[in-house]
């Protein structure tokens, strides 16, 4: 019986993790590379457009 219990804690303890620690970690580390790609496409851009027009 015991071991039934423990099981089914071990089990609702893993989604916790899953679910409310670990999806929310990637989805902040995947919004922190996407403000970065786009920080960096904006800055080759304007490099570019600031080399055209020199010219």
């Amino acid at each position: 019986m015991a071991r039934i219990v423990l099981t089914i804690l071990g089990v609702l303890l893993a989604l916790y993790v899953v679910f409310g620690l670990l999806i929310p970690l990637i989805t902040g580390i995947l919004k922190l590379f996407l403000i970065v790609a786009v920080i960096g496409v904006v800055a080759v851009a304007a490099v570019t457009v600031i080399g055209k027009l020199s010219r």
